[in-house]
């Protein structure tokens, strides 16, 4: 298949780091082709920017013109832009394109060189405000670029950075990640377990927002980060992911781009794109569910992986698939709409026989949604999906905190990235992937992940991942157990009989146990494939 095309309209870098130099390395680690638009010009080193100057506005135009007819975009960066005049040409010619396709447009306001150097004038911001950030589907600027475009002078804390972020996005951008590598003040308030500090990038978008956050990678050598970060975003949305999805994404590789950084001349080396992909639970961001700047990071021990997850609607089902040999229940009762006033003491008799049964059987017992019945009634776990988690109050999360102390477990949903990563905030004993195949058990709209997404969370996931969604018969659990995941649910595929079916479940997920060793059957991509949200169209 044809990758998709990304437009980087941003200027040279004669010492290679940063500008078009690192955009082109991002581009080619994560499977987009780069068109390179010359903008601006610049003559600089490892050390210092001694000159800038932007192309003429008639040569840029010529630079589209020529590109558009075979080279339709995706999706758009842009970087150094040089002038006003400039800034407004790439405006006119995204609405253009915008008129045969959708295009995403990446704006990294690029107002001053890592070295100190200015890059943009106030016409230039100006014209940033008002023809850019109309048209933007994500602005990426650093706390200081942020207070710039809405005309601030006081440097901005970290307490009103999502203040500056509604501000943007008031002007018009769909989506803002304000960025924190530059920003090190607000890191010291606390950190990651091995003593690293931390760095917060704040996310406002329509599907997520909160705080990303990484341990700081300790370097000297960051030159072309923003660049990176914001050519990663670009190459995201163009391979169809949403704003919050490529928030994570590039952040992930702007991470593993800095820790193979190296100096190449007297000041501030590059960093190195390509060099090695996120690998690990050890890239995975968090997302803060609220506002409070997050003050740890750190990767919890292991939980010991659910195997065979039988979910069930009754207290008699989860006896029954008990007695068929799962290893971990989950009893789903879904309030019917025409609930009465019986409806709360049922609910209650159904949780607590179940809960009887499970700890005869010395297995594992989820409730889902109703986490205050099972705590007050021993249930050894919920669990609970995105909506349930981001609908509970403070004093809610509070008890759910408290009652996890006390060794109450906790599973959680996930169908994006972006969900994954305010899953692994909340340190749960599991994290659910799905869905995995076609489903219609309820009505959700998300796409399929299929077995390369799956691969990707159970490698990214800082606890063991359960597949969940369209699990019909035996040989997909045991697809699913060679791509590393932890556990596999059986729904509808447990049927009227589970002591017929269940035993072929769980043969099949010992074979792929078994066979698995400790490869996957899926090659991890640099980028899982999108689960929601807009497809950019690729060429033919």
């Amino acid at each position: 298949m044809t990758p998709p095309v990304v437009w980087s309209v941003a200027g040279t870098d004669s010492g290679g780091g940063a500008g078009l130099a690192a955009d082109q390395r991002a581009a080619d680690l994560l499977g987009v082709h780069l068109c390179g638009v010359v903008a601006a010009v610049t003559a600089q080193n490892s050390v210092a920017v001694t000159q800038v100057a932007a192309m003429p506005a008639a040569l840029l135009e010529a630079q589209f013109a020529a590109l558009a007819d075979d080279l339709p975009p995706a999706a758009i960066k842009t970087g150094v832009l040089g002038s006003a005049e400039n800034v407004h040409c790439v405006a006119r010619w995204v609405d253009r394109l915008r008129t045969r396709r959708p295009v995403a447009l990446v704006v990294d306001p690029v107002l001053r060189a890592s070295t100190g150097a200015a890059l943009a004038g106030e016409c230039v911001v100006a014209a940033y405000r008002d023809a850019l950030l109309p048209r933007a589907t994500m602005v990426t600027p650093n706390r200081r670029e942020a207070a710039a475009l809405l005309r601030i002078d006081a440097p901005a804390s970290a307490a009103a950075v999502p203040a500056l972020a509604a501000a943007l996005r008031a002007l018009g951008a769909t989506a803002v990640c304000i960025t924190g590598g530059d920003d090190g003040d607000d890191d010291r308030q606390g950190g990651a377990r091995d003593g690293s500090a931390l760095v917060h990038d704040w996310l406002a978008s329509e599907h997520a927002s909160g705080w990303l956050t990484l341990p700081r990678v300790a370097t000297a050598h960051a030159h072309g980060s923003g660049c990176t970060h914001s050519a990663a975003l670009a190459a995201a949305l163009a391979r169809g992911l949403v704003a919050a999805d490529a928030a994570v994404l590039a952040k992930m590789q702007v991470a593993c781009a800095l820790r193979a950084a190296r100096a190449v001349g007297r000041g501030a080396g590059p960093v190195r794109a390509g060099a090695g992909a996120a690998t690990g639970p050890g890239d995975l961001p968090w997302l803060s569910l609220d506002h409070a700047l997050p003050s740890q990071w750190c990767l919890p021990s292991r939980s010991a992986e659910p195997g065979v997850y039988a979910i069930v609607d009754c207290a008699a089902r989860v006896e029954a698939v008990l007695a068929a040999g799962a290893h971990t229940v989950q009893l789903r009762i879904k309030r019917p709409a025409e609930a009465d006033a019986q409806w709360p003491a049922w609910l209650r008799g159904e949780v607590a026989r179940s809960v009887a049964a499970a700890r005869r059987a010395g297995v594992t017992l989820y409730v889902n949604d109703h986490w205050q019945a099972a705590l007050e009634l021993g249930a050894a776990g919920v669990h609970l999906g995105q909506e349930d988690l981001l609908a509970l109050d403070t004093a809610e999360r509070g008890a759910l905190a408290a009652a996890r102390r006390r060794g109450l477990r906790l599973g959680l949903s996930s169908h994006s990235p972006w969900e994954l990563c305010r899953a692994a905030a909340m340190q749960p004993d599991y994290i659910a992937c799905g869905p995995v195949w076609p489903t219609d058990t309820k009505r959700i709209p998300w796409l399929p992940q299929g077995l390369d997404n799956l691969a990707w969370w159970a490698a990214h996931a800082p606890a063991p991942v359960v597949a969940i969604g369209g699990i019909l018969e035996p040989h997909q659990l045991e697809q699913a157990a060679r791509q590393g995941c932890a556990g596999a649910c059986v729904l509808r595929g447990l049927g009227p009989t589970p002591s017929i079916t269940l035993p072929r479940f769980l043969a099949a997920w010992q074979a792929g146990r078994s066979a698995r060793g400790d490869r996957r059957d899926c090659a991890l991509p640099a980028l899982p494939h999108a689960s929601l949200g807009w497809v950019a169209p690729q060429r033919p």
